[in-house]
């Protein structure tokens, strides 16, 4: 029920970081078309789960855990300008290698992939979800923070810590 405004958020977010970090107009225009279908893969997980207003269990979170294989079963043969599939497969990797699927760790993860990671975080953390209130930006701000270099990108955490900012951004 909250994945497609959580999707376009996070595109959002993720295009402006990209912009943030002076990436070329093709990459930023690859970032957000993977930001836009990053979670395409829950379509296989049962809306029971997704919409699940207290604590998942350990085989609810395995079935989750699978939306970025899926996500990329899904738009492997489709010929995309960019890795669209494969950002979308790498979005829940982790710099120190504790994400998932693979447990990639640092430049093992597309930059494009590490840049979703970090959107979609704030965006996730900053609203409202079946299981939980919103937690706001503050927190999410915090979480990436704590986390800059060990979970997520050195490089990208500056970015949306500069973006976020300079007030330019506007989050809706």
């Amino acid at each position: 029920p909250y994945t497609a405004g959580h999707q376009r958020r996070t595109a959002d977010i993720a295009r402006g970081i990209a912009q943030e970090m002076g990436l070329p107009r093709e990459q930023v225009d690859g970032i957000r078309m993977a930001g836009v279908i990053h979670d395409l893969g829950k379509i296989s997980v049962p809306a029971e789960i997704l919409s699940k207003p207290g604590r998942i269990g350990a085989m609810e979170f395995s079935l989750i855990q699978q939306h970025p294989n899926t996500g990329y079963d899904i738009l492997k043969g489709i010929d995309f300008k960019w890795p669209v599939a494969e950002i979308v497969r790498q979005h829940h990797e982790r710099m120190d290698g504790s994400g998932y699927p693979f447990g990639y760790a640092g430049n093992q993860i597309l930059l494009e992939a590490r840049v979703i990671a970090v959107a979609d975080v704030i965006e996730a953390m900053s609203s409202h979800r079946p299981y939980r209130p919103a937690l706001g930006l503050d927190k999410a701000f915090a979480e990436i923070k704590q986390n800059r270099g060990t979970l997520y990108d050195e490089n990208v955490v500056d970015a949306v810590v500069n973006l976020f900012d300079k007030k330019e951004y506007i989050f809706h």
